[in-house]
């Protein structure tokens, strides 16, 4: 029988072809490399704009270096930097423009509203942020989660005993669901602010939660892109909620009785200003924009369906570049803050038949709007 790990003699190079194949490429190597060099030479550089170092259709790495850029080239600012030194907190920042875990910080204990501001300028800045061991009661968590706002209890979700507490819990019965790039409630008038998820039950392997940073997205976009972008929005609705799981889909009377209460279909931008950085960020989620609706807010026109399709299937790519992105593997009593004007996150779904539970606070956020010119 034949070994499976060895080439057949028909696709093996003989020895002499493969030092005649070694000397063709390493005469064409030295003749390139001369030959940009000469041109290099030739052309000036001088005042040469650094996006024309990156390709229109690799922006990745150029939308990371102007986020990056535009933090001063820094994880933090000095400013909070010098706060964490002198509150004794330490950072363990996770990629360069997103995540860092805060050590030092007894959530348990009730924050002075010096700490509470420390802690939203951190959010602020880093996107989303996370604490270690912090084992907080539901009460406890929702309090904490009070501090940055009104809270949103959420209509299509298994509460806990508290009812600002969503569970999202998976197992046997119950495979996870939420392993799609998105950013939360995107169907409500006022999506949320942030969500503040701490971890009760954690799989033996795997469970992750990754998070992408929407504002290096947006900045990664084609110069086409980003153009073509700033005048359209589309229309959100929970229509996949409806649709069910496991139990099968909700009766007429139940979907009728929801959608004469919650709005259904609210119209977002495709861009979002951040209104308390002022940064442009990427917004959407794939599961509740309606593919086809997009539209031009200055005319009112629809796009033809076929370049609405297009252009959402584009974007849903973009949050998935590991450039943007860090990851964060829970343990118990592990709590994720994160910003979702700011950020997408994708639950990982690769611990099936082991059982996960989160336990996850929504704050209350504004509707949001996209101002090229809007200054804080």
């Amino acid at each position: 029988m034949a070994d499976i790990n060895t080439p057949s003699k028909s696709v093996l190079k003989s020895s002499t072809e493969q030092d005649s194949y070694n000397k063709i490429a390493i005469k064409f190597s030295e003749k390139l490399t001369q030959f940009r060099a000469g041109k290099a030479t030739n052309e000036s550089t001088v005042d040469r704009p650094v996006e024309d170092l990156f390709p229109q259709y690799n922006r990745s790495a150029y939308g990371l270096y102007k986020e990056y850029e535009g933090m001063g080239n820094q994880a933090v600012s000095d400013e909070l930097q010098s706060c964490a030194d002198d509150m004794g907190i330490e950072f363990e920042h996770m990629a360069p423009t997103i995540g860092t875990v805060l050590h030092n910080v007894d959530l348990k204990q009730s924050q002075s509203p010096e700490l509470a501001q420390f802690i939203r300028n951190t959010l602020l800045e880093r996107k989303v942020i996370f604490f270690r061991d912090q084992n907080l009661s539901e009460d406890q968590q929702v309090e904490f989660s009070r501090k940055f706002g009104d809270l949103d209890a959420f209509p299509f979700g298994k509460a806990a005993e508290n009812p600002y507490l969503l569970e999202i819990r998976h197992g046997k019965d119950s495979p996870g669901a939420e392993n799609a790039w998105h950013t939360d409630v995107t169907w409500m008038e006022n999506p949320s602010l942030g969500s503040v998820a701490q971890c009760i039950t954690v799989p033996p392997l795997g469970g992750d939660t990754l998070f992408s940073d929407s504002h290096a997205c947006y900045l990664g976009l084609p110069d086409k892109m980003q153009e073509r972008l700033q005048h359209l929005s589309g229309i959100n609705d929970y229509g996949i909620f409806m649709m069910g799981r496991g139990a099968g889909a909700l009766s007429e009377d139940l979907i009728k009785s929801i959608k004469d209460e919650i709005p259904f279909g609210v119209k977002h931008p495709l861009l979002r200003t951040h209104p308390e950085t002022g940064k442009t960020g990427l917004f959407l989620h794939g599961g509740f924009l309606r593919h086809d609706s997009l539209f031009d807010v200055r005319t009112g026109e629809t796009l033809s369906t076929s370049e609405s399709k297009e252009i959402v299937n584009f974007l849903l790519q973009q949050h998935s570049k590991p450039e943007y992105t860090c990851r964060f593997s829970w343990t118990p009593g592990s709590i994720a803050f994160w910003d979702n004007r700011a950020v997408q996150h994708y639950a990982t779904s690769d611990y099936y038949p082991h059982e996960r539970l989160l336990r996850r606070v929504t704050i209350s956020g504004d509707r949001p709007f996209y101002d090229p010119a809007y200054k804080v």
